[in-house]
């Protein structure tokens, strides 16, 4: 199949084109750059423009003889939604709109949408299953909630088919170090402690040490970036082959602190991690955990990578080739 990989460019878009071409068929990475690198486009080919460019993605979808379409291509700094909630509304939710409607017109019928855990909110009850209350607490958690309300209307009405796949924290990097997790600002645990080790930060920044947990820090659900890319091959297959659209988590369903990332990642690179104890961030749930049931029932997604260790070591392997 030929397939429409938007945020191709960056960090789980540019796995996800590494994954799709393993299977044999042919990703098109469709990025604006702001966020992703050209570099990480080794896949396939590569269109650079807006989602919201009605007229470049329907000529990119023309030109390759698009089949189906697998949507990465959105802002995700919960900080950032509550700052500009209309950034997040005009690109997660104005643009995303665009992108489905040039679908339509040709259509074009599958769709993968990279959705959240955000959408749950503050969790009353764990882990947490798809039937869990959606009542997203930021602008970002919301514009991805009102995508997956739209689908379902477009389901109903246009037979657009689609999965949406609500991941929780992804990380780690490709085994093969071809690409990894380089973001501008970086807000992700991982790769700011490994930024501390390689003398790029002087600290750790701890947000909260007296939540109601084991050592008084967040918990949350890691899933590697691999696994996160393999989950949407297999969802695509899914529908492809005629299943009904869905929605599912995407989670290993075990939560580590940050203080136990903080020391695991010392033992895998074997240095000590200077951190900070500093005050929480508002809006942070003190766990978040997933249950993987329903991915591995209807998909068949079991994965690979569940110990902490082994997912810090591919992000620093990453790191080490990348940045010295």
């Amino acid at each position: 199949m030929n397939i429409l990989v938007t945020g191709g460019a960056g960090y789980i878009g540019s796995h996800a084109c590494k994954t799709l071409r393993a299977q044999g068929h042919n990703p098109v990475a469709y990025d604006n750059l702001v966020y992703g690198h050209r570099g990480c486009v080794k896949w396939g080919e590569f269109c650079e423009g807006n989602v919201g460019d009605a007229q470049l993605v329907g000529q990119c979808l023309d030109r390759y003889a698009i089949d189906a379409v697998m949507h990465f291509a959105a802002y995700a700094y919960v900080g950032e939604s509550v700052l500009d909630p209309m950034k997040y509304y005009e690109n997660n939710l104005g643009n995303t709109l665009t992108l489905l409607h040039c679908m339509l017109d040709r259509g074009i019928r599958y769709f993968i949408f990279s959705s959240t855990c955000a959408t749950y909110g503050n969790p009353v009850s764990l882990p947490l299953e798809e039937t869990h209350p959606q009542n997203p607490i930021n602008p970002y958690g919301r514009s991805k909630l009102m995508i997956e309300n739209v689908l379902q209307d477009y389901d109903r009405a246009y037979g657009l088919r689609y999965m949406s796949l609500r991941y929780f924290n992804a990380a780690g990097a490709d085994p093969d170090c071809e690409t990894g997790e380089d973001h501008d600002p970086e807000t992700h645990l991982i790769p700011i402690v490994l930024d501390v080790v390689a003398g790029r930060r002087e600290t750790v920044n701890v947000f909260g040490s007296d939540y109601d947990t084991p050592d008084g820090s967040c918990l949350r659900d890691y899933v590697h970036v691999t696994d996160l890319a393999r989950a949407h091959a297999l969802a695509l297959d899914r529908i492809v082959a005629g299943s009904g659209s869905d929605a599912c988590n995407l989670g290993v369903g075990r939560s580590y602190s940050v203080l136990e990332v903080i020391r695991a990642a010392s033992m895998v690179t074997g240095m000590e991690i200077r951190h900070s104890l500093v005050g929480r961030r508002q809006g942070d749930p003190a766990i978040l955990c997933a249950s993987g049931a329903k991915a591995k029932r209807i998909l068949g997604w079991v994965p690979e990578y569940t110990e902490i260790e082994d997912i810090i070591n591919t992000a620093w392997q990453w790191h080490k080739t990348r940045r010295g």
